[in-house]
């Protein structure tokens, strides 16, 4: 009968490691699981060798259509490995297994260490932390809740589900914004044109009448004098500008200061406030549901946000609630939420379905965003069109009134 080596994990986090014999590698799993153990590693003894012989073979013919790490690569992993875990797969197994199939050179490559690292005898989230740039402080946390827990598979599960619902979110927004901004660009080329092009013709063309142009037609000619004799002046100035914008924002002050004014804006301000109730509460949901601790969700939290302002104010909820006040005061002493939901979070706390109501939360500020979108894009699109008539129908008068005005000399 063959022998195997194993590696698991009790419900502590303590490593264990053994070798017993057994007709076949499921056989060693269900004992495993049926001592209440999470299963890193069960392999043959006398085939290790072989094993990692052929991993590193199949590394050096596979053809990636990608280097980096993309949102999509990380949702495809961990559906996945949930779904191999769930079948009973070792994670080491359900890593090699997937590392197979990754389109990704670079997620290849992490994958090929997390084995080495789990090997060696690093936990799962012990080794995903070892890449920070690829898995984040979320990622690594449910994932250590899911080992702690013994139930990697469904946190896995939830981990996809949070994933896949940001990347569609996400797109929901570009593509909602895309056609303001093509809109836009297509206006605005549309005035260069006519400014660089069609005025200096026409400016041309009254050069051989001897009248006085009036006053507009003399104003648009300045202008798109300015404009081509400018052009890349203005180009370099916005580009500067921009530049100087970009840096600015990057420093610590910069970006709470641009925060701030984002949220103080008339129209937009509780659009902005919106996408990031958004994401904290998706992000609490899914933490909660998963396992981790509150003050520990709000931790994580705090690091995922990318908002410094936010980021603030979930510190000192963090820290109230770390002296023992219920997280619903805390989130109304901020003055950053809205009463409904203090209120539901008020409720969850009391009826002990504190990731339901965020959930909730979230998909109320899901359609909410997704609403202010569709009406934002509803009003721009005859709001621009009327701009851009207006400024081409003052071109048009300016440039035609000389030709009015020569027309009555010319029949005087």
């Amino acid at each position: 009968m063959p022998k195997f080596t194993y590696i698991a994990r009790d419900s502590k986090g303590t490593k264990i490691t053994g070798s017993e014999e057994a007709s076949s590698q499921e056989e060693i799993i269900s004992r495993l699981q049926l001592r209440n153990l999470v299963v890193v590693n069960v392999t043959p003894e006398l085939k290790e060798e072989a094993v990692t012989a052929t991993l590193q073979a199949s590394g050096e013919q596979r053809r990636f259509r990608h280097y980096g790490v993309t949102g999509d690569d990380l949702v495809i992993f961990s559906r996945q490995l949930a779904t191999l875990l769930g079948a009973g797969v070792t994670i080491l197994k359900g890593l090699d297994i997937i590392s197979k199939q990754v389109n990704s050179r670079k997620f290849y490559n992490v994958l090929q260490e997390l084995q080495k690292h789990m090997e060696a005898g690093l936990s799962f989230h012990e080794a995903m932390s070892k890449y920070p740039n690829v898995f984040s402080e979320l990622w690594i946390n449910l994932v250590e809740s899911g080992e702690a827990s013994g139930n990697l598979a469904a946190v896995l599960n939830r981990l996809a589900s949070y994933l896949e619902r940001r990347a569609a979110f996400k797109r929901k927004i570009i593509s909602s914004l895309m056609y303001p901004a093509i809109l836009m660009v297509v206006g605005i080329g549309a005035l260069l044109f006519l400014t660089i092009k069609i005025i200096p013709t026409f400016a041309e063309l009254f050069k051989g009448f001897n009248v006085k142009l009036p006053f507009l037609t003399q104003m648009l000619i300045q202008i798109s004098y300015f404009m081509r004799k400018g052009i890349f002046g203005i180009i370099g100035t916005i580009a500067a500008l921009f530049f100087i914008f970009r840096r600015y924002v990057k420093t610590k002050a910069g970006r709470k200061r641009f925060e701030q004014l984002q949220f103080k804006l008339p129209l937009f301000g509780e659009f902005f406030r919106s996408l990031v109730v958004e994401k904290f509460s998706s992000g609490m949901s899914t933490l909660i549901e998963s396992g981790v601790p509150l003050l520990y969700s709000l931790e994580i939290t705090e690091h995922s946000v990318s908002n410094s302002v936010m980021a603030g104010i979930i510190r000192k909820i963090k820290e109230d609630v770390r002296e023992g006040k219920p997280l619903n005061s805390s989130l109304d002493k901020s003055g950053f939420f809205e009463p409904m939901v203090v209120q539901m979070v008020a409720i969850g706390e009391e009826i002990g379905e504190l990731p339901q109501m965020f959930k909730r939360i979230n998909t109320f500020y899901e359609e909410y965003t997704e609403t202010f979108l569709a009406r934002f894009t509803a009003m721009f699109e005859p709001i621009m069109l009327i701009f851009m008539g207006m400024i081409i129908g003052i071109m048009v008068v300016g440039m035609f009134l000389p030709i009015f005005q020569i027309a009555q000399i010319g029949g005087g």
